[in-house]
């Protein structure tokens, strides 16, 4: 029964947590790398390689603007099936009209 109610309670404390990180338009690393559910050294190489925008301000802790993480996130999108059998139609019709 107490084991029940410790899990249900650590249950209720990740969702504030989450809840709160989604409020907040600024977040320091150690949110970032849950709300991207990354590592902590993979999101250190992503930040050494200038592969995602972060600000450091002081020279040592990192800070991120959740928008632009939403953007990152969303800026290589793989094509769907059907949206690449398209694009191929697309392309062989333009190019046989172009050929004659």
């Amino acid at each position: 029964m107490q084991e029940n109610i410790l899990l249900k309670l650590d249950s209720i404390e990740q969702r504030l947590i989450e809840q709160n990180l989604l409020q907040k338009e600024i977040i320091n690393f150690a949110e970032a790398c849950l709300y991207l559910d990354l590592s902590s050294s993979h999101l250190y190489k992503l930040t050494s390689a200038n592969a995602i925008p972060c600000y450091c301000p002081q020279g040592k802790k990192l800070y991120f603007r959740r928008t632009e993480l939403d953007l990152w996130l969303t800026s290589h999108r793989n094509a769907a099936k059907e949206e690449v059998e398209q694009q191929a139609a697309n392309y062989i019709t333009k190019n046989r009209r172009a050929r004659r």
